[in-house]
């Protein structure tokens, strides 16, 4: 019986991928490393760590990880008031789920600081939702199960009552080592790549209260 509801964000509930790609762009020039789009790829839903991390291994140029994701986030925070949407559905699938007596979380690789701005962007107040777990709550990241574990416990449910929504395919790999439902929505990736979750959509606005709780 599923009775809550865990939410990934970037790439699912906000269009973010694009504002975080440009962002880490911007980084790297800043810093003479000129960067492709695509090296980005396989850090995508992994948290912004690795995200930058990992092409900076790639490109073997030395980096304080700290110091350069607080520049990555200012970046990004200047950008999300013009570049920043929410996939259309969104919005009122997490009050949908409220409404019909769900627990809702969210449960991203980003940083509280990326969640809050971005949730404050699309008009979602944080207090929807019953939990909340980011990067600052995990030591793990995707695809380690570790944060929709954290997410149901903090809702007091056990991990198979709870259905998880990914873009990623990092992400879907982490909610079945979860033993949660999973619900592969596929604006980031294709069909295939997400062809180990229990659901596949093509989009958010495509979910029903039926489909995510499999009633």
């Amino acid at each position: 019986m599923i009775n809550a509801i865990i939410f990934d964000m970037d790439g699912l509930l906000v269009d973010s991928e694009p504002v975080i790609l440009t962002a880490a762009i911007q980084l790297f020039k800043e810093r003479g490393v000129t960067v492709d789009p695509e090296d980005f790829t396989p850090f995508i839903g992994t948290g912004e760590n690795s995200y930058i991390g990992g092409v900076a291994k790639k490109h073997n140029h030395e980096m304080d990880i700290s110091e350069a994701k607080n520049r990555l986030y200012e970046i990004y925070l200047d950008l999300v008031p013009t570049e920043l949407v929410a996939f259309p559905g969104a919005v009122d699938l997490i009050q949908t789920c409220k409404d019909a007596g769900l627990k809702v979380a969210i449960a991203s690789s980003a940083d509280l600081v990326k969640i809050e701005a971005n949730m404050k962007k699309i008009g979602v107040d944080m207090s929807v939702f019953d939990a909340v777990m980011s990067a600052d709550t995990v030591v793990n990241k995707k695809p380690d199960p570790e944060i929709f574990l954290k997410a149901a416990s903090a809702l007091g449910e056990d991990p198979q009552n709870c259905t998880v929504v990914e873009d990623a395919i990092h992400g879907i790999e982490a909610a079945n080592s979860a033993n949660c439902f999973s619900v592969a929505v596929a604006q980031t990736f294709t069909n295939d790549q997400l062809n180990e979750a229990d659901l596949i959509v093509e989009k958010i606005a495509d979910l029903t209260i039926a489909a995510l709780t499999q009633a």
